[in-house]
């Protein structure tokens, strides 16, 4: 019980931390099921190479996403050509973070290259380039090289 009455002194009051401890529990299995759908961002076909380090996930970091149709994120917010400058000196050169560049692997060659001038312009010095490993190639089950082949 949460108070118990009696005893020689009067009241004696006890503090019952089972409820708190409940709740706590449920609070932890809450944020543990929901985290991992929070940090889902938006749909890009990144290109594959075999040599490939993880992002890393603390806060200080900025990913600036070009999609398919050539639009641009800064994290999950729309920025155009033309405001990404601004965006830029003000979320990272000033606050002096660090910015990763994903492109889809469809987007053109000299779109990529156009935004990494905007961003050297704005006083990047440092972009991280993002991909997605690839995947080892699997033998090809038509092959007949491994076997003997007999002189017909």
């Amino acid at each position: 019980m949460g108070m118990s009455v009696g005893g020689r002194d009067g009241f004696l009051s006890e503090i019952n931390v089972t409820p708190f401890v409940d709740v706590m529990l449920v609070l932890l299995i809450i944020f543990m099921v929901t985290a991992p759908m929070m940090t889902q961002g938006l749909d890009v076909d990144l290109p594959k190479t075999k040599t490939v380090t993880n992002l890393p996930q603390n806060s200080e970091n900025l990913v600036l996403t070009i999609k398919k149709d050539g639009s641009l994120h800064l994290d999950k917010y729309d920025v155009s050509m033309d405001d990404l400058p601004d965006q830029v000196r003000r979320l990272i050169t000033d606050q002096n973070k660090l910015l990763f560049l994903r492109a889809d692997k469809e987007v053109p060659y000299g779109v990529v290259v156009q935004v990494m001038g905007v961003l050297k312009g704005a006083g990047v010095d440092k972009i991280g380039m993002v991909a997605e490993p690839d995947e080892p190639a699997k033998p090809d089950a038509r092959d007949n090289t491994s076997r003997g082949r007999s002189g017909r």
